[in-house]
């Protein structure tokens, strides 16, 4: 694994009804995660924030997809500070903002090992689908539709970010933890294979046996995988402070043991970590869970 972090920042919330998951990177530097990181070994450094528009000072043009033209634009900033931090051979850590995010930091690694003919897979852990349209989308929250556009369907505002369409191959794609999905969520899930372990395989099978699965996945012929890790995976009785919370959720440990087992491979491209929303939280405590999980991904051992 890389040995130098850059930390960037998308303070998004235009792809949420709820307001306040735009303070998700503030309160997780709040929480110590820079210096806890370099305490691990790594050379940190945080290059900031991406631009996000406020909600007041734009106008929905499209019911069925708000703020399109904002968070496209928010996420081409996204995908090439992601792509300059691959380059300089560091590995990303993202922080969110709503996980309209993935769009841009999928896109930027994707386009850094385009470069070299490398292909990446992707472990998603997620309450929800994420794989909504503007013509299934109950809501027209972008923030339900990431996954989607990550596949290849969408606005093509959104799903030609990376240059090429799909973002990514679902063949080396998995969604970990869902237990609420959609009618549009799931015909995208039918029609594209997207591989996706629900909280009953979690139940039955247990997470280690998941995740081992999930790592052979997104290793078929690819130089690595990225991980993106939504905050309401983890049941809300342990982290209250997400905007769409869903209850049955990640354990404690298990949500650790999926991210000590990405560790061990050695084979995490890029890391982000969406929806921590301190409005809903107590003491930051989702915040600090946060972190405590960044760390796991990154290495942090027991013993």
């Amino acid at each position: 694994m890389k040995r130098a972090v850059k930390i960037v920042g998308s303070p998004m919330d235009l792809g949420a009804d709820r307001r306040g998951v735009d303070m998700g990177p503030s309160v997780l530097r709040i929480a110590g995660i820079n210096q806890r990181i370099a305490q691990l070994g790594y050379d940190v450094e945080d290059i900031g924030n991406v631009h996000v528009h406020i909600p007041e000072t734009r106008t929905v043009i499209h019911s069925n997809q708000k703020y399109l033209h904002e968070i496209a634009e928010a996420n081409r900033e996204l995908a090439d500070k992601v792509e300059g931090i691959l380059a300089a051979d560091a590995l990303p850590v993202v922080l969110g903002g709503d996980h309209s995010i993935a769009i841009g930091t999928l896109a930027g690694v994707t386009r850094h090992y385009r470069k070299s003919n490398e292909k990446i897979g992707l472990i998603w852990f997620d309450a929800h689908g994420d794989a909504n349209t503007p013509e299934t989308s109950p809501s027209g929250n972008i923030h339900g539709m990431p996954y989607a556009a990550i596949l290849g369907y969408g606005p093509p505002e959104l799903t030609e970010l990376s240059g090429s369409v799909p973002i990514m191959d679902s063949s080396v794609c998995v969604l970990i933890g869902a237990r609420e999905l959609d009618e549009g969520d799931k015909q995208v899930i039918i029609d594209s294979g997207l591989r996706v372990f629900t909280m009953r395989d979690l139940d039955e099978r247990g997470m280690s046996s998941v995740v081992d699965e999930a790592i052979r996945i997104a290793s078929r012929g690819t130089a690595g995988f990225a991980v993106t890790f939504d905050m309401d995976f983890i049941d809300p009785d342990i982290a209250p402070g997400v905007g769409t919370p869903v209850p049955g959720g990640g354990t404690y440990r298990e949500s650790h043991l999926a991210l000590e087992k990405i560790a061990d491979t050695g084979r995490m491209v890029s890391f982000e970590l969406t929806e921590i929303n301190p409005i809903f939280d107590t003491r930051n405590r989702t915040a600090e869970l946060g972190v405590q999980l960044t760390l796991s991904a990154l290495g942090k051992k027991i013993l």
